[in-house]
């Protein structure tokens, strides 16, 4: 064991623990296990490795410009700095996790993140010295770990950097999605189905128009979530504790943001308003809606699946893979649990949406203290909605199957056609066949027989499958002479 001191007081902790007594006060604080996001930790290793970058280049620019003056405390040894740079490199591509030990619900505005992070930083760097773990005075947490950095500047930068690059990958599995929707739609364009209001039997469409329809909500998605970068490439790095940059040399106000563009390659900007982008959360909340709305669209989707497949329909118009068994004591049964898990992501989606515009309003004055909850609840809906996308594609999508001979025969047992003869016969007549068609479950060409409404040749023409899927009609559709 070793023993740290802060202000507080005294703690002994494991010998070899990268983390410090800051992060174990805040273990026994926020005592609970909500695991803290992955790709936030890597994403604050590439933040800290920008701030290295700047400061060991304003060291240098320091030395060369003003070599009689001294320079500001942590600057002294860029060797200590170059070393620290390596250390976040590693913590970038996910080591020391383990020795990350804050929870994600906590209090402190992420204050105990960044010192579980800066911590980890030393000890890794004292050790790679070959010195003992808590030997603060050759590397510190705060002169060093942390130079020219907030919590309040840091953090909020590394989610949005965490986002970015998970919003990458939600782009990617919602074109994908779409584009087998599409797929099928050019497949089925001309394949007939019975389309439902209300969950009731309404006019003839089609297995293209429906797979159609989904493609399309999918591409707005697609474009949605493509605008996200928009709202959220406007960072306060360099802003420090509430974005007026005291105590931070302007040189790297000025260079920092810029040094992270290129590490990462994402389009990362300045913030003109550091006070601005330091006190509000309103991007978070923005992005957070279109997650949300992209949600709604896979549980509509997910849930008409179901639905076509049920076997409460009857013998289903759409055949969904086999997953897994469905029941540990019903034989045989096979339930639809990748639409069930899709619409089970969707509403943990809404949740965090809740809790993200609540506790974005929670903010006051010139912080916000509830951002770790913020940041954790957003990177879990991205999160989410590309396991679901990806589930839906590889489980749902791929091996759809339209059943269209079942598909063709319920529509024309269903009072649902008789809907096109009311530019030819009217409504009364048509409402006539259609009763009838429903009483003795006869087809429409059973029902026209024994009513004699309209000729069979024209009966035949307005049945098919290109002129029940036209976009409206004209008079000459239904002129009985054009159909000899």
């Amino acid at each position: 064991m070793r023993k740290e001191r802060d202000f507080i007081g005294e703690a002994e902790l494991p010998h070899d623990a990268l983390y410090g007594i800051h992060s174990w006060r805040a273990m026994q604080n926020f005592n609970n296990n909500s695991p803290f996001n992955l790709e936030w930790y890597k994403a604050i290793g590439i933040v800290k490795q920008a701030c290295y970058v700047t400061a060991i280049s304003f060291s240098r620019a320091a030395e060369l410009k003003y070599p009689e003056k001294e320079l500001p405390p942590g600057c002294k040894d860029i060797s200590i700095l170059e070393l620290l740079e390596e250390i976040a490199i590693k913590i970038s591509q996910g080591e020391y996790f383990n020795h990350f030990v804050v929870p994600a619900i906590q209090g402190g505005a992420g204050t105990a993140i960044n010192m579980n992070i800066n911590e980890i930083i030393c000890n890794a760097g004292l050790q790679k010295l070959g010195l003992d773990s808590g030997s603060y005075d050759k590397i510190d947490p705060f002169l060093h770990a942390n130079i020219f950095q907030s919590t309040n500047d840091v953090i909020p930068t590394a989610l949005k950097v965490a986002m970015m690059n998970q919003l990458n990958i939600l782009e990617t599995s919602i074109n994908e999605l779409r584009s087998s929707f599409e797929k099928h739609e050019q497949l089925s364009r001309k394949q007939l189905r019975i389309a439902y209001t209300q969950m009731q039997q309404a006019v003839p469409s089609s297995f293209g128009l429906l797979f159609g329809a989904w493609a399309d909500a999918l591409s707005r998605d697609w474009w949605r979530v493509s605008k996200c970068f928009e709202r959220i490439k406007v960072t306060n790095l360099g802003g420090g504790a509430t974005g007026t940059g005291m105590s931070i040399p302007r040189y790297f106000i000025m260079e920092v943001t810029e040094n992270l563009r290129k590490i990462t390659g994402l389009p990362v900007t300045r913030s003109e308003n550091h006070t601005d982008s330091t006190q509000n959360l309103d991007t978070i909340v923005e992005v957070s809606a279109i997650l949300k709305a992209h949600a709604v669209n896979l549980e509509k989707i997910a849930a008409d699946l179901r639905l076509l497949a049920s076997d409460i329909t009857g013998t289903p118009e759409i055949y969904l893979p086999q997953k897994q068994t469905g029941s540990s004591i019903m034989p045989g049964k096979v339930n639809p649990v990748i639409s069930e898990f899709i619409i089970s992501c969707a509403h943990k989606v809404y949740a965090n949406d809740m809790l993200i515009s609540n506790l974005c309003g929670q903010g006051s004055l010139d912080l916000n203290a509830y951002l770790p909850v913020i940041g954790n609840a957003m990177l879990e809906s991205i999160h989410l909605l590309i396991k679901a996308d990806q589930s839906m594609l590889a489980n749902l999508v791929n091996e759809l199957e339209v059943k269209s001979e079942t598909a063709h025969e319920k529509l024309f047992h269903s009072p649902a056609i008789t809907t096109i003869l009311l530019p030819v016969i009217g409504y009364k007549k048509a409402t006539e066949l259609a009763l009838l068609m429903k009483k003795d479950n006869i087809n429409i060409y059973q029902a026209n027989e024994r009513m004699g409404y309209i000729d069979l040749k024209l009966l035949e023409k307005l049945l098919l499958p290109e002129n029940l899927l036209k976009l409206g009609y004209s008079l000459n559709d239904i002129d009985s002479n054009s159909s000899s």
